[in-house]
């Protein structure tokens, strides 16, 4: 049997030849975090090996490897969840410190639903509206917050209306997240409801002649992907959040309609989920920021009857 040494702790368990770190932390009641559940979809179960690589598994496994290349480790950080021991290692834990060790208290006891996070599957919706800066610039405060609201409440009920919700609100923009157990419901609704939305700000040209003088344009992207979603911030002020490549696409595809003239585009993704009932005015590779290559977007116009 081999033996498994934990510091600070210092406290000395078997483990199993070919069993994982974590298994191993698990099977004696040692906390080892593993948020993702194990699956290497994360690192807070990482640690370090003091002594003892060699009997440790070599070479790392392909999803060990893919985030120690993202993450730059060196040979002795090591995932709990993916490495496997085959003789006598010393380990140091990641959580150890006081700010991890009370996060992880307050965890336990408050048992949040989502507070270390849950993988979905969402459709993302980004929609800004276009030159507000410097049209707010222009405004007085307070009638600038009666718009805003005004302009939140109408598309929050466009959004609502096809089974989507408002996550966060960033100034005059705002992140709406759509979710389906139906494959392809979630794309379907996020574009039904881009479509009425921009319909919806069409008819707010009136009230924004009459009491502002302006005319404003949103722009709106839309992409679908994996997410993670859970709480973030501290022991007493929470706030549900999603974070994941998924989302950053999404903004920047947003982002892409000014440097297009156009209004509402989507991603490849999405436009498979839609593409027998969307018309689109045209197609186009751009380069999005922060990520390489060429990206195929679709501009939406329009659309025929939606399956029931």
């Amino acid at each position: 049997m081999s033996k498994l040494t934990y510091f600070p702790d210092n406290r000395q368990v078997d483990a199993i030849p070919g069993n994982t770190i974590l298994q191993t932390s698990l099977n004696n009641d040692i906390p080892h975090t593993h948020v993702c559940g194990g699956n290497a979809r994360c690192t807070t179960c990482r640690v370090l090996v003091l002594e003892g690589l060699h009997n440790c598994s070599t070479p790392r496994n392909k999803k060990e490897q893919r985030l120690a290349d993202r993450l730059h480790f060196n040979p002795t950080i090591r995932l709990a969840c993916q490495t496997r021991v085959w003789g006598d290692v010393k380990i140091r834990r990641l959580v150890m410190d006081e700010e991890d060790i009370a996060l992880v208290d307050q965890t336990r006891r408050d048992a949040v639903v989502g507070f270390v996070g849950e993988e979905k599957q969402l459709a993302i919706m980004f929609a800004d509206i276009r030159n507000f800066t410097s049209f707010a610039e222009k405004q007085l405060p307070y009638d600038v917050i009666h718009l805003l609201n005004r302009y939140f409440h109408l598309m929050g009920s466009v959004i609502e209306r096809h089974n989507g919700c408002i996550d966060n609100y960033m100034g005059d923009g705002l992140l709406a997240i759509f979710e389906s157990d139906i494959p392809g419901a979630a794309a379907q609704n996020a574009v039904k409801a881009g479509l009425e939305m921009l319909v919806t700000m069409e008819r707010m040209q009136p009230y924004l002649k009459q009491n502002y003088g302006q005319h404003l344009q949103i722009s709106i992207g839309i992409h679908c992907g994996a997410v993670v979603s859970g709480t973030v911030g501290g022991v007493d002020h929470k706030n549900e959040m999603i974070i994941g490549d998924a989302v950053n696409f999404a903004s920047r595809i947003e982002a892409a309609n000014k440097e297009n003239d156009t209004h509402m585009l989507i991603s490849e993704a999405v436009y498979k989920e839609v593409n027998k009932v969307v018309r689109c005015r045209q197609s186009l590779e751009v380069m999005v920021k922060g990520k390489q290559g060429r990206h195929l977007l679709f501009e939406v116009t329009g659309a025929d009857s939606w399956p029931k």
